[in-house]
């Protein structure tokens, strides 16, 4: 995360600052690769056109640094459900939203994040039901609160915490199970 200098960046690159617009994108884009990465092998078109809308709506963006993660997931969000639509529609196969992909334990999210490389990680998150793999996705790698994930998702923040609950505690019993060295989820987070 930016912090402090977030609403400094943030003007600047709303001014046509390229350098300010290249920290913003810096900051965001590998967890937000990753996240995508949920949709398969389109994760980085999807982003490339995440990132084109955001170009394009970026004048009129007000908030702070959370809502602008929030507002950036959900452009992906919203992208990742059309590309899955699409590639339905032509594939002839029938397509939902949801098929695209209690609060979190710290003690259950550190050992995740210790755990394994990324490439491990995400291929352990796509084993969990989707609900769970967004839910732990959107808390843990991108670091919304609660309130946005559940926004974003149109579930209560109660069903978002329970499912991160649940996903961690899987991933955790998962990477417990199969003996993973300490320090390689790490990279999850990058």
């Amino acid at each position: 995360m930016i912090g402090a200098d977030f609403q400094t960046v943030l003007a600047d690159a709303q001014g046509g600052d390229e350098y300010a617009f290249a920290r913003l994108w810096r900051d965001l884009n590998p967890a937000l690769l990753r996240y995508l990465s949920l949709g398969g092998e389109m994760a980085e078109e999807v982003a490339a056109e995440t990132w084109t809308t955001v170009v394009r709506g970026l004048a009129r963006f007000e908030g702070d640094e959370t809502a602008w993660r929030a507002w950036v997931f959900t452009t992906a969000r919203r992208r990742a459900v059309d590309a899955g639509r699409k590639r339905a529609r032509e594939a002839g196969l029938g397509w939902r939203a949801n098929t695209w992909a209690a609060e979190v334990s710290p003690d259950s999210a550190e050992a995740v994040i210790e755990a394994a490389t990324t490439e491990d990680m995400l291929r352990l998150v796509r084993t969990l039901p989707a609900s769970q793999a967004e839910a732990v996705l959107l808390r843990v790698v991108a670091g919304l609160p609660v309130a946005e994930v559940a926004e974003l998702l149109g579930r209560s923040p109660g069903s978002v915490r329970v499912a991160c609950h649940r996903g961690l505690e899987s991933l955790a019993k998962k990477l417990s199970k199969q003996d993973v060295t300490d320090g390689a989820l790490r990279a999850l987070r990058g």
